[in-house]
């Protein structure tokens, strides 16, 4: 039996950049703090920049998904964003609507660190899932532990040797029991713990500057990812 439901996520927050900032970023950059959408077959219902968009995706039996963002200047850069993602969840109703509340958070103030540290920089993205066993409850403990963050706050600096990946070395700038986000002088790297979502542990890399390997990114942190759920 399906469980067709409308939701409505909405989150308001104050990010360093300008409303005109903000629109390139959420419009054409956002292989830069969330994921690329070249691909969505989705259009703009409303487009008044730099203030107010509606992005639009429909499909059969009246499915949707909706993201609305209207941005409005604040004194010294920045802007007050509102954002509003709504549509259709079919099945696991409860489950998908916790899932995407929690991963709103963490995805603008993503937002926020690449509008405050590397707005407009050429970026290189790069997707990488753990294995199945990484499901397990203590899933994304183990990865924290492996990262030699277990118990790190945000604003704690980190500077650590990891097998296979090399030097880590930046700033804890957000972190939670689902979510974690490291920042270095070039890279924001963004890990899920997804585990609690019924999914894979997964992360995503942001390269900035234009020198970044998406293959070898993969390839490496895979490798890592595949070391740390090896024993499960």
């Amino acid at each position: 039996m399906t469980d067709n439901r409308e939701f409505e996520i909405v989150h308001d927050s104050e990010v360093p950049g300008t409303p005109e900032r903000v629109w390139e970023a959420v419009t054409k950059g956002t292989a830069a703090w969330l994921f690329p959408n070249d691909d969505w077959e989705s259009v703009n219902t409303v487009e008044e920049y730099p203030r107010h968009l509606v992005n639009r995706m429909e499909g059969p039996g009246g499915w949707f998904n909706q993201i609305e963002t209207v941005m409005e200047p604040l004194e010294g850069g920045r802007a007050k964003l509102h954002y509003v993602h709504s549509g259709i969840f079919a099945d696991n109703w409860d489950e998908q609507y916790d899932g995407a509340s929690k991963h709103t958070e963490f995805y603008l103030h993503t937002l926020g660190q690449y509008l405050r540290y590397f707005d407009g920089q050429p970026v290189v993205f790069t997707d990488v899932q753990a294995p199945a066993a990484s499901r397990t409850p203590d899933g994304f403990i183990k990865l924290k532990e492996a990262l030699g963050v277990e118990g790190a706050a945000a604003g704690t600096s980190i500077d650590v040797d990891l097998d296979g990946v090399g030097r880590l070395s930046g700033e804890v700038d957000f972190s939670n029991e689902n979510f974690l986000g490291i920042r270095t002088s070039d890279t924001m790297y963004r890990f899920f713990g997804r585990n609690a979502f019924g999914a894979p542990v997964g992360m995503t890399v942001h390269e900035f500057g234009g020198s970044g390997d998406s293959e070898l990114t993969a390839k490496t942190w895979g490798a890592f990812l595949e070391r740390v759920y090896s024993s499960n």
